[in-house]
């Protein structure tokens, strides 16, 4: 049997603030008034693919624009505080559309991630998705969550609908020990903890990708309130400028952001370095706008679908997101890079 290393091909109740402690590695080089903002990342403790935040701060990429960013950590991204921060202009963090299509007033300015790299893995009796009928799924970060979400779809590819099975709600950080417990059945991981759950639990294994799952799907965007960005547009621009460069360096300097991401994610360094290969070697990060209007176009046609949105509730692309601010933030990095092959 395949292992999972082989098959991997490529949530929001509660509310917790993280200070990151790295010291920038960098001398500031900011010669004007330092801003405040905070920035938000999906999870806590963070996975790999939600780092640059931490990388921008430890390596000084905030500080040489005259930013002062306060990482805050919410407990799943796509509901709940997450969305209310961005809304609320307090942060900027991961926004899903279908928050913009409900009438919250903000728009996507940056695609940390446009590709999704978790893998829907499964106890060692799971054999197919009708087998997940009955049994305990994640609800990392709550109902709504992404864990909610995919498990949901995986359901539906047996015929089968949420109230068919289980769904356990649980923090973020319960996901990989819960299933590695057996407390859950069925839950959607990142490469890092792939890496971990193919030691620690024999059999268990990938059910499917979740972008075999969702092919087009756009994974994670960076928002900001409608306000925040009239209001500190140039800040944000710098913001985004600062994650890109982050994003940048974990294709080209591993060894660099390994540390970093380590002590944020509080995963081994092992488990960090496979997730980086994976997450580099499929373009899972972004290194310039990270919009690809096929994949926001597709995932809010497909929360339409799904019911996730009414239909008179369907936006445009220019309505979800802020391409011209991204634009922008590649600008003055002096323009798109292409590595390895990733250009998004």
């Amino acid at each position: 049997m395949p292992t999972l290393r082989s098959q991997i091909g490529i949530g929001a109740a509660a509310f917790l603030l993280g200070a990151l402690t790295i010291a920038p590695a960098f001398a500031q080089t900011c010669t004007g008034p330092v801003r405040k903002i905070n920035v938000g990342v999906a999870v806590a403790p963070p996975n790999v693919v939600h780092t640059a935040p931490y990388i921008a701060k430890a390596l000084g990429f905030f500080a040489k624009r005259c930013i002062d960013a306060n990482v805050i950590q919410f407990d799943g991204g796509l509901a709940g505080t997450s969305v209310t921060a961005v809304g609320q202009g307090s942060a900027i963090s991961t926004l899903p559309d279908t928050a913009i299509a409900q009438g919250l007033k903000a728009k996507q300015i940056w695609g940390l991630a446009p590709r999704p790299p978790q893998a829907y893995v499964v106890s060692a009796d799971v054999k197919t998705p009708a087998d997940l009928k009955g049994r305990r799924l994640s609800a990392a970060g709550g109902v709504g969550g992404f864990n909610w979400l995919v498990g949901r779809e995986v359901l539906r590819l047996a015929g089968l609908t949420a109230d068919e099975a289980q769904f356990v709600s649980q923090g973020t950080a319960g996901r990989l020990p819960g299933f590695v417990a057996g407390q859950i059945d069925a839950v959607a991981l990142h490469p890092e903890d792939l890496h971990i759950v193919e030691q620690r639990k024999p059999g268990a294994h990938v059910l499917i990708t979740v972008s075999d799952l969702w092919p087009k799907y756009s994974f994670n965007a960076y928002g900001a309130s409608d306000a925040l960005i009239a209001k500190d547009h140039d800040l944000l621009r710098d913001v985004v400028a600062a994650m890109i460069e982050a994003n940048r360096t974990i294709y080209r300097d591993v060894a660099k952001v390994v540390p970093i991401i380590a002590e944020a994610t509080q995963k081994p360094r092992e488990a960090v370095e496979f997730a980086i290969g994976v997450l580099t070697k499929n373009c899972i990060l972004s290194v310039n706008t990270g919009f690809v209007r096929e994949r926001t176009e597709w995932t809010h046609q497909n929360n339409i679908d799904i019911g996730d949105i009414p239909a008179d509730k369907k936006l445009t692309f220019d309505q979800i997101a802020d391409y011209k601010l991204a634009e922008e933030a590649v600008a003055s990095l002096g323009g798109p890079v292409t590595i390895n092959g990733c250009k998004d």
